[in-house]
């Protein structure tokens, strides 16, 4: 079986602010072909870095006040 798990926690410099936030577990179920990591903000077309984010009341807004919702959505395939 193989599974999808977050890029950042796999390691990939892909989070907002270019980092990662890696993961023993997620690393190494990546290394063992087990896992894909993948990274909807960047499937979205959502840059690296980038304004943080969060969700607010059904729309996921940056930090300045910018409306990605659509990169959110279309990167993990809801739209």
């Amino acid at each position: 079986m193989m599974i999808v798990v977050s890029a950042c926690l796999a390691g990939l410099k892909c989070r907002y602010d270019g980092m990662e936030y890696s993961c023993v577990e997620v690393k190494k179920l990546v290394a063992l072909g087990k896992a894909i990591p993948v990274c909807p903000e960047l499937l979205g077309g959502l840059p690296v870095p980038r304004a943080p984010a969060e969700i607010c009341n059904d729309r996921v807004m940056t930090a300045d006040g910018n409306d990605v919702t659509v990169p959110f959505l279309e990167g993990a395939g809801i739209f």
